[in-house]
């Protein structure tokens, strides 16, 4: 093990002080993270105006209710229909303009494998809002 006692013979020390080094490096980290989120949205779009709905137009089309019991009945806005009926009677409101919403009340023991397929079902007819209905917080 080799020590320095401070001597005459001793050279010149030939380690690299860090220190300033670790230094600039945190300094260029900071400027980078600082403005590197600003550098992100350079291209500048004119995106289109959405037209808000209003009250009126949200009235105009009611949505569908479709009601799945335990047993996996069906009832469309409170008549029971079948899966075929149920997937005819989506195709055809799929095609209106603009498109009700399906709102979809499922009993709370249903098993998710019966929703999954009204939700494919209504999504091959073309639905494209879909919503749950669910109870609030008790």
């Amino acid at each position: 093990m080799a020590m320095s006692t401070g001597g005459s013979n001793s050279g010149a020390i030939s380690d690299i002080n860090v220190t300033p080094l670790v230094d600039v490096m945190l300094v260029l980290l900071i400027i980078f993270m600082i403005t590197a989120p600003l550098m992100s949205h350079t291209v500048t779009v004119t995106l289109p105006t959405a037209n808000p709905k209003t009250a009126d137009d949200v009235a105009q089309v009611p949505p569908l209710d479709l009601a799945v019991k335990e047993d996996g009945s069906m009832y469309l806005d409170d008549h029971p229909v079948s899966e075929a009926e149920l997937i005819s009677k989506l195709a055809v409101a799929a095609q209106n303009s603009p498109q009700p919403e399906l709102q979809i009340r499922a009993e709370k023991e249903i098993q998710f494998k019966n929703v999954r397929k009204i939700l494919s079902d209504a999504k091959a007819q073309g639905m494209v809002h879909i919503g749950f209905m669910t109870t609030g917080k008790e």
